[in-house]
């Protein structure tokens, strides 16, 4: 096997090791230290979550082919086609996997090559045609999340107690309802510009709202969240209860909390925390009770949450979609569950 192969379960972060010194450059302690920045760099051009996705994707297909007796290295358009067509099959205990996974798991490959100095040609008739057959023959509709709705969510925050953790909760849910936030962006905000290298935006706290600027997965967007009708209600007033009782005023902004629920810590929460959160809240608000729990606990994600902001705004699309940072108008009507989709009725308009 060759020593390329061994070296291909590294972490993420070693896969910027390609970046070096030109051979025919004498080092310096200058230009030494300007080889780690460029890699820190190029570490930062992905996310830590696409890397880690990406990382596990190198680590299946690698497995796989040390399972078929075959060499990853260099790409082999013959061999990816064949991954394909096992990966929407299924074989053994291994289940078919869904078209949408088998994609981004071709992403993750295409990336893993390009990192190591191969090129993976997708359009290549070994890859290109066999993924067309497994589209035609397996794709199905993508699979919607439930929106959170405005009632729904008040019903979601009024399950939640008034202590420590509880004020922290509510903010979280009725901030990111209300900004129509990811939840990889409500856990990434600090209070200050450059708080912490980690950060992905910060909060400007006005007498009309919070202006958040964020640094989210389609660049640099701000995002205005008016005050609410009553305190009650209120995403701003949640969130400066939370700062104020937290004693939080640098760094950031939702952190985890002591055992007892009274004190603060300094350790950013992680995003699977907000989806645990809304799972929670929503078995505890008794929301689509009709359901059995694990049926219930399947149709809610984080994604639930600016999928119920942009089904109830009650305004024009073009507001919803530069509130969530879509690049089009078609992307926002995704999100939008009680669209009426003949608002604009083309047959009348054309004369029938």
């Amino acid at each position: 096997m060759s020593e390329e192969y061994n070296s291909s379960t590294t972490s993420e972060q070693d896969q910027t090791s390609h970046i070096a010194m030109p051979a025919h450059v004498a080092g310096s302690g200058n230009l030494d230290r300007l080889v780690d920045t460029a890699r820190d760099y190029a570490r930062a051009a992905t996310s830590e979550n696409t890397l880690k996705a990406y990382a596990k994707d190198w680590a299946h297909f690698t497995r796989w082919c040390r399972i078929k007796g075959a060499d990853p290295l260099p790409s082999s358009p013959e061999m990816i086609g064949l991954y394909l067509a096992d990966m929407a099959s299924g074989s053994g205990p291994s289940p078919a996997l869904l078209v949408s996974t088998i994609e981004r798991r071709l992403s993750g490959l295409a990336w893993n090559y390009a990192q190591r100095g191969f090129t993976l040609d997708r359009k290549n008739r070994h890859i290109a045609t066999v993924l067309a057959g497994i589209k035609r023959r397996h794709a199905r509709p993508p699979v919607q999340k439930e929106a959170i709705l405005a009632e729904d969510l008040l019903a979601m925050v009024s399950t939640l107690p008034f202590d420590l953790r509880g004020l922290r909760d509510r903010a979280i849910l009725l901030l990111g309802y209300a900004g129509g936030l990811r939840r990889s962006e409500i856990v990434s905000l600090d209070v200050h510009k450059d708080d912490t290298p980690d950060s992905g935006g910060w909060i400007d706290i006005i007498e009309k709202g919070a202006l958040l600027t964020l640094n989210a997965k389609t660049g640099w967007r701000e995002v205005e969240v008016g005050r609410g009708s009553s305190d009650q209600t209120c995403p701003v007033h949640a969130l400066e209860q939370w700062l104020h009782f937290a004693k939080i005023d640098f760094g950031p902004v939702f952190v985890g909390t002591s055992r007892d629920g009274k004190r603060a810590s300094e350790t950013r929460l992680n995003d699977k925390h907000v989806v645990r959160l809304i799972k929670r809240t929503v078995l505890d608000a008794g929301i689509r009770s009709e359901l059995p729990e694990k049926e219930r606990l399947a149709l809610f994600s984080g994604h639930s949450l600016r999928a119920g902001l942009a089904s109830s705004a009650e305004v024009d699309e073009r507001y919803v979609q530069k509130h969530l940072g879509h690049a089009s108008v078609e992307m926002t009507r995704r999100y939008q569950r009680r669209r009426d989709r003949f608002r604009v009725n083309l047959t009348r308009a054309a004369g029938l």
